[in-house]
């Protein structure tokens, strides 16, 4: 007996430890990249109409010429340990879905039994939803789970994480905040895979095909992938596993492997220049007029092809007759609407005009209350078109206001109003994803004190407002200048008057941990503006000195203002060159074909306001030369732009309601 319960013993300790050392997961539990699974071999044929897509300036895979067999594999390539799918698992996709009709249904991703071509589990995209199916052992039945209203065909590129834990799906879309849904019943445990067959881009028919592009599609078993995806600089696109084909260049010479169909999508305009950001990478823009092409880089419109120009002269084009004085003009464009022009008059009826370009000339097109207006600035969050106004009339409350461009109704109308002090001048920047505003305040009106702060305010996404972020204390403040010399981040100040003297200095500031700091002062004279511009990799800031205020005698009008360049050894800038100016208030850079232009804004002598304003020409060696000598009266500001009809310049007059156009021709 003791023989028997011994042997029985043994038995049981040797099959518990046989079937401790069977189990296995049915898969790895490490990410199983679905879509490289999928794609041929290198040894293999290229399936036909398979094709690479660059899209907003990643590749993608256009499945929809594709025989809906082709992107398949048998289950058990993954499966290799049993055949049944995991009970917890998550799937990541990186999609991008063109606008989709009503009831049509397109699947990114299918489980088929081979046999009888029934679906075992399926993940769906339709008009504004997505589906995940499966088809639960035993009772035959089918459950849906629906995630409606996720914006997912709006031709952009999407990466979702769909987890599923017993009763609970959750997705996440571009790392935003999940949506759960819980199910009656749990994801079936026995979901067997056996002899089944897994889809990308289909069900295995023809019908249901998916349309899009596909850029990543990897199961996760056990776990949910969101956690190794978020947070991402760039959510739209974040990658756990892409296949290697569209991460290199399709292009390379030496690429092995299958040669893929490539194409860029790529959307040619014309007219004024669009818009250029994040959304409209790699789109083009011919300039017909020039018969120039350019490519946007996100940020700013390249250069690909250019028809060589040169300036010729300079013509009278326009007589633009403002309602009263004119101290800044501003010209944007506005995509689908055209090229405007912001004037900031003195008088407070009827205020400051928006112009429009029609017919090869600015023309009235909107009236805003001002007060005493000194400066406007044009500047876009995400999709939205913002101005704001420099206000300087002393009363109290001081206030300068921010419009926003209303769509529907094609006006400007007032967004925000912010305390300022005898403002003179708005400047708008971001920062990494952070949009800002600095104003330059000039004077308190209580005690006419120009030694005050001046004030940077940051965009707040959930208020939709901007909010005091940081104060720098200026003296006298004119203008503000924001620009980035590689990953770094500068804010120039002109100093104009401490109360006692215009001979002081002004502050260029960079950002580091998260603020501006002081990088290096720089005596100036008066100081109106600045401007920034690069040459050949060189970076130059040229300071515009207005006048030099003298106890000992009258007030100097005529003295120089100043080109500083960059040192990168002394990481400082220098002075580069001085340029004899007439009470400058004003520079402007500006480029025609290879040729670079500096125009100065020369207001008054001493005696005179009849002045003439100087386009200087970059020549190497040289500096900059005078090549043009423009008639002006009280010159303030001067603004470059280009139409379909030329190139042109505008200056504004602050002594009289004439302000002027002029032409470049080239040749």
């Amino acid at each position: 007996m003791l023989m028997c319960r011994s042997l029985l013993l043994t038995w049981v300790l040797l099959t518990a430890r046989v079937r401790s050392q069977s189990w296995r997961p049915c898969t790895d539990l490490l990410p199983l990249d679905l879509l490289t699974r999928a794609l041929p071999r290198p040894d293999q044929v290229l399936p036909t109409q398979l094709q690479m897509v660059q899209s907003r300036g990643s590749r993608g895979l256009r499945l929809g010429g594709v025989s809906s067999t082709t992107l398949s594999f048998p289950a058990s390539q993954i499966f290799t340990n049993c055949d049944l799918f995991p009970s917890e698992f998550s799937l990541v996709a990186t999609i991008k879905i063109p606008r989709l009709r009503q009831k049509r249904n397109e699947y990114v991703f299918s489980v088929v039994e081979e046999e009888s071509d029934s679906l075992l589990l399926g993940l769906r995209v339709s008009e504004n939803s997505l589906h995940l199916l499966v088809t639960h052992p035993g009772v035959g039945r089918r459950s849906r789970m629906t995630f409606k209203d996720v914006g997912l065909d709006d031709n952009r590129w999407h990466t979702v994480v769909l987890a599923v834990t017993g009763p609970y799906t959750t997705l996440t879309v571009d790392c935003g905040l999940p949506l759960e849904l819980k199910q009656v019943q749990s994801f079936p445990s026995t979901l067997s895979t056996r002899e089944s067959r897994l889809f990308i881009g289909s069900r295995r028919r023809m019908r249901g095909r998916f349309s899009g592009l596909l850029r990543q599609l990897v199961l996760l078993p056990g776990s949910d992938a969101t956690p190794r995806l978020c947070p991402s600089a760039n959510p739209s696109l974040a990658e756990l596993s892409v296949p290697q084909i569209l991460k290199s260049n399709p292009l390379q010479p030496d690429h092995q492997g299958p040669v893929y169909p490539y194409e860029a999508e790529a959307r040619v305009t014309t007219g004024n220049p669009p818009r250029c950001s994040g959304p409209e990478q790699g789109q083009l823009w011919f300039n017909t007029r020039r018969r120039d092409l350019f490519i946007c880089d996100g940020l700013t419109w390249r250069t690909l092809l250019q028809n060589k120009e040169r300036l010729d002269y300079v013509e009278d084009y326009q007589d633009l007759y403002t309602s009263s004085e004119t101290f800044d003009v501003e010209v944007f464009s506005i995509p689908s609407e055209g090229l405007f022009m912001a004037a900031a008059n003195r008088d407070s009826r009827p205020g400051s005009g928006i112009y429009k370009w029609r017919d090869g000339s600015f023309q009235l097109y909107q009236n805003i209350s001002t007060q005493e207006a000194r400066a406007w600035k044009h500047f876009t969050i995400e999709d939205k078109i913002f101005l704001v106004v420099a206000n300087s009339k002393e009363a109290e409350p001081e206030l300068s206001v921010i419009y926003r461009w209303n769509q529907r109704r094609r006006r400007f109308l007032r967004h925000q109003t912010l305390e300022t002090h005898s403002a003179l001048d708005w400047e708008a920047f971001q920062i990494h994803n952070d949009s800002f505003l600095v104003v330059a305040n000039h004077r308190r009106a209580r005690d006419s004190n120009h030694n005050i702060h001046s004030v940077i305010y940051r965009w707040s996404p959930n208020t939709k407002l901007f909010e005091v972020n940081q104060t720098l204390s200026t003296s006298g403040a004119y203008d503000w200048e924001f620009f980035s010399v590689g990953p770094y981040y500068f804010l120039v100040v002109a100093n104009t008057f401490d109360g006692q003297t215009t001979t002081i200095s002004s502050t260029v500031y960079v950002w580091l941990n998260s603020c501006f700091q002081t990088f290096q002062s720089i005596p100036t004279i008066g100081a109106t503006d600045w401007e920034t511009f690069q040459i050949d990799g060189r970076f130059f800031l040229a300071v515009a000195n207005s006048q030099m205020i003298s106890d000992r005698g009258p007030s100097l009008y005529s003295i120089n203002s100043t080109v500083y360049e960059l040192n990168t050894l002394t990481e400082t800038f220098i002075r580069f060159q001085d340029i004899l100016t007439h009470s400058a208030v004003d520079w402007e850079f500006f480029t025609i074909g290879d040729n670079k232009f500096l125009v100065v804004a020369n207001s008054h002598d001493g005696s005179s306001y009849s002045l003439n304003s100087v386009v200087y020409r970059w020549q190497g060696y040289e500096g900059f030369v005078a090549v043009h000598s423009l008639p002006t009266f009280g010159c303030r500001d001067w603004e470059h732009f280009s139409t379909e009809e030329g190139s042109f310049l505008v200056y504004s007059s602050a002594t009289s309601r004439l302000s002027k156009v002029f032409r470049l021709r080239t040749y």
